[in-house]
């Protein structure tokens, strides 16, 4: 079959004033609008097309071909219109929370954070954000960070104090309500017995107007301040605290890093289980129920009366199975690390992450004595000199004080850390005596060639910073907020391995709890990802007294 004749008409440019016409409007609405007004809605005419020509007009048949394939084109080099986003579908009717000042100081993101509820400030609120603005503390950054946050919606073109303000009109689409300010003077029905003059006070007479304004809408308040909560209360209030900053609500809810598997394991799963040995482990890969609840580098125990143990990590999650890689035993002499043998399971799963090169992050919880402090040493010391894996070790801690402060302190920057390291001394002493075989001489050579691969730092100065094949050891981690977290964790740089250690029941960092410390919030968003690890050492091992002492007071 002979080609068609080619188009004889030359594409036309596209007019200036196209570019500012309106949009065509869409198939549905065109079809709402009547389609017996437009072409497309005329009965197709069948043409006879020759392409010889012929007689009869074949010229013009060829034109009509030419028209027609210009559009077709034209059509399809336009881009294709994207779905319409569907809109949330509520739940319920939209809340108007009043925020109180400490929860825009704890979190300036505070604002972007209810959904598509509206959120109402009041004018006293704003003084006291500008009088808690200066300085260099973490509340004066945040309470800078809310001023900023604040004028960027306001300084939205269209914006309407009196309207309110959209929240998704800086770049925050999640927050789908408006914000409100206080434009005008609300009555005050509060009690004779609460003084008019105070901040609090004037916030909950705030909320007591708006209720009575907008009945029956429910009018919260949202703070961090207890005692304000239990006022709100007592009025008769809704009222309830900032929880978007805490990790968990309950400290039991905390990712172990380890599961017990169920007494009757092996008679279910016995029959379905494949192994294969690689050097030194065996591996297991399993399938059934457990899977599900299976992590990337959890660690998984079988104890059973009459039965063999079963200790091993999951080193791989496939569809419906999983794959278990058995431990190397340091509770045995002849794999001590740096002279140390772990105690217990807990600390020979810890054990086997620290020294597991592929894993760049490990967290560690547990009670005092629990042997954080010690195991990450002794395998930082052994990978550092013994193996050259690091370069050296880097340890910090956050200096919060558990009593009154002492004040300045003298000297460098390792100097003024060294009152705040007292258990890097204390367990460098311990490691330091297990080189029993040196002699004086030796052990004080040792002690030297230790102290010279292991530097001091403060997080003051860590901003900027990249460790490059570093071993970071980050003591006392539970009193870091999740954005000091965040700091020092970005700070490590390729062939880096970083340990968290801490006590989530020693927190002495003020207006931090163990659902919101910075140590819950790394171990809640890491697990899972397949370089890294934690684990939860449940028995302690420094002493009987220590021990005691941990479960009675």
């Amino acid at each position: 079959m002979p080609l068609p004749t080619a188009p004889t008409k030359r594409a036309a440019l596209l007019p200036p004033q196209a570019y500012d016409a309106p949009a065509r409007s869409s198939h549905k609405a065109r079809n709402a609008e009547g389609l017996h007004d437009t072409p497309l809605a005329e009965r197709p005419v069948v043409v006879d097309f020759d392409p010889r020509g012929g007689s009869g007009g074949g010229s013009s048949h060829a034109e009509d071909f030419s028209d027609t394939a210009e559009t077709v084109v034209r059509r399809a080099m336009q881009p294709a219109a994207k779905p319409a986003r569907k809109a949330p579908k509520f739940t319920g009717p939209k809340k108007l929370f009043v925020l109180d000042t400490n929860v825009l100081m704890h979190d300036p993101m505070s604002l972007f954070r209810f959904e598509e509820h509206d959120i109402f400030l009041p004018m006293i609120v704003l003084e006291e954000l500008d009088g808690h603005k200066k300085g260099t503390t973490e509340v004066a950054r945040n309470a800078r960070q809310a001023s900023r946050s604040l004028d960027a919606l306001a300084a939205v073109k269209g914006a309407d104090i009196a309207q309110g303000l959209s929240l998704d009109s800086t770049g925050h689409p999640e927050a789908r309500g408006s914000l409100f300010f206080q434009t005008q003077t609300l009555a005050n029905n509060l009690p004779m017995s609460l003084p008019q003059g105070k901040a609090d006070n004037q916030i909950l007479g705030v909320v007591q107007a708006l209720r009575e304004k907008y009945a029956p809408r429910e009018v919260a308040l949202v703070s961090k301040d207890i005692n304000m909560r239990v006022k709100a209360r007592a009025l008769g209030l809704v009222t309830d605290d900032y929880q978007n900053d805490k990790t968990l609500d309950d400290l039991d809810l905390l990712y172990a890093g380890s599961l017990a598997l169920p007494p009757d394991f092996w008679t279910k799963h016995g029959k379905t289980v494949e192994s294969w040995q690689s050097g030194q482990h065996t591996y297991y890969r399993i399938s059934g129920p457990v899977v599900p609840s299976l992590l990337i580098n959890q660690f998984v125990f079988f104890e059973a009366p009459g039965e063999p143990s079963l200790y091993a990590r999951v080193t791989e999650i496939r569809g419906k199975t999983a794959v278990l890689k058995t431990l190397k035993d340091y509770g045995h002499l002849k794999n001590a690390v740096w002279g140390v043998t772990t105690r217990n399971r807990e600390q020979n799963f810890a054990m086997n992450l620290l020294m597991d090169p592929e894993v760049d992050f490990v967290t560690l919880t547990g009670t005092a004595g629990t042997g954080k402090t010690l195991m990450a040493l002794a395998a930082g010391l052994t990978q550092v000199l013994d193996d050259r894996r690091y370069t050296e070790i880097i340890m910090t801690r956050a200096t919060v004080s558990m009593g009154e402060d002492i004040g300045f302190l003298p000297g460098t920057e390792e100097e003024k850390m060294g009152p705040w390291m007292g258990a890097l001394d204390d367990n460098l002493e311990v490691l330091g005596k297990t080189e029993s075989g040196a002699g004086e001489w030796g052990r004080a050579a040792t002690n030297e060639l230790i102290r010279s691969r292991i530097k001091i730092k403060s997080m003051n100065f860590m901003r900027g910073r990249t460790f490059l094949n570093k071993y970071v050891i980050i003591d006392e981690a539970q009193n870091l907020t999740p954005k000091q977290m965040k700091a020092l964790v970005t700070r490590a740089g390729p062939g880096t391995k970083m340990i968290c250690m801490g006590n989530l029941a020693q927190i002495d960092t003020p207006y931090l709890t163990e659902g919101s410390s910075g140590l819950t919030f790394a171990v809640d968003k890491f697990k899972g990802w397949p370089h890294s690890g934690h684990i939860t050492l449940a028995r302690g091992e420094r002493s009987r007294l220590a021990d005691f002492a941990s479960e009675v007071l």
